[in-house]
């Protein structure tokens, strides 16, 4: 037994699973091209104001940021038409998700719930924090059975999970089962909600409670800059809380985890509304065009509201671990499932018209080979 002193829960921690990188799959293979479509990254990169300011601000690397991020509060309310008062940011919303578990439930006591699968963070999160997290299993169809989730809450449940549309399957609710949820609720348990993937929806007001959040004293929404702002690296993601919350927020958050070019960067994304527009559009008509390729492949393709597609691979022909080890060859890397407890099934992002057709072309010769 290792010396070092260690908490007992850390020593046997299992890690979030992170998809692989395109520089380990060129090393591993020898290959001069990788397409990446594992990570629900944009397919158009980054934005070219974002660039632009990142290219003109270097030179302040050495500043720390304005405590607080006040400039990056005041636009981000300013594209929801909410109070700066209500924004909280953090290093990626994986901060904002470990924060809410280290203010808002207390070891031991407090329990979380969601549905299962869900994303790895709150699963993490929750183990890290010494608190318990309840899972109601999804559907067979992955729609979400909302009554075993109420089930599941009590009078020490403090925060319940919902990912909208949700991760790996991109099952998107409707805002009235929301609504129906958030009333359920005690009013002493927080609803959060997870909209990394909303604005992909073909109808975001179908779907999103956020622009009715002054109905719902519980309701906390989060959202990212990693996916359709296309700035992934630079870690920036943001929740619209109750104002009582932020405050406690901002005194416990480390104080400079979103650093100046981050906050820089997502100033310039909210105001490069073209750029967002243009991803929309590049990842929905994807998104269809390769749903009916993989069908026409014999894939099962769940419905998806997202900037990825969930599929299984026909019974006849190679199982999802052969076939995702055969497009690695070939310098394609989708998502394996297995971390979320799918072992037959992958998930693939939405890329250019170029990648989607250069993985269909992949996968019709691996399906008949």
């Amino acid at each position: 037994m290792s010396s070092i002193p260690m908490r007992s829960l850390v020593r046997g921690f299992k890690p979030y699973t992170a998809g692989l990188s395109i520089d380990e799959i060129r090393e591993k293979y020898g290959l001069e091209r990788v397409i990446k479509l594992a990570s629900n990254e944009n397919p158009l990169g980054t934005s070219p104001l974002v660039r632009h300011v990142l290219e003109t601000h270097a030179g302040l690397a050495f500043r720390y940021p304005q405590a607080g991020n006040p400039r990056l509060l005041k636009a981000i309310a300013a594209h929801h038409g909410v109070s700066p008062s209500r924004i909280v940011v953090g290093n990626g919303s994986d901060e904002v998700i470990d924060l809410l578990f280290r203010i808002c439930a207390e070891p031991g006591v407090n329990n979380a719930v969601a549905f299962k699968p869900c994303f790895g963070i709150y699963t993490t999160q929750a183990a890290l924090c010494g608190v318990e997290l309840r899972q109601a299993p999804v559907n067979a169809d992955f729609s979400f059975p909302w009554d075993d989730l109420l089930k599941l809450v009590d009078d020490k449940t403090s925060l319940v999970f919902v990912t909208t549309p949700d991760n790996p399957s991109g099952y998107t609710p409707t805002a009235a089962e929301l609504e129906r949820l958030a009333r359920a609720l005690p009013s002493t348990c927080l609803l959060v909600v997870d909209e990394a993937y909303m604005d992909f929806t073909d109808d975001e007001a179908k779907h999103s409670l956020l622009p009715r959040l002054d109905e719902f004293p519980n309701l906390i929404v989060s959202r990212t800059f990693s996916k359709s702002f296309g700035m992934a690296g630079l870690r920036l993601g943001y929740a619209i809380v109750p104002e009582e919350l932020a405050d406690h927020y901002w005194r416990v958050r480390l104080p400079f985890s979103v650093n100046l070019m981050a906050e820089e960067a997502g100033i310039a994304a909210l105001e490069d509304a073209a750029f967002h527009e243009e991803t929309l559009r590049v990842v929905r008509e994807g998104r269809a065009w390769l749903a009916a390729e993989l069908e026409k492949l014999g894939c099962t393709v769940y419905p998806s509201q997202s900037n990825f597609l969930m599929f299984a691979l026909p019974e006849r022909g190679p199982d999802a671990a052969s076939l995702f080890e055969g497009l690695l060859r070939r310098g394609i890397i989708l998502r394996p499932l297995t971390s979320y407890g799918l072992p037959r099934n992958l998930r693939v992002s939405i890329g250019t018209a170029e990648e989607n057709g250069m993985l269909v072309n992949a996968m019709r010769e691996l399906l008949q080979s």
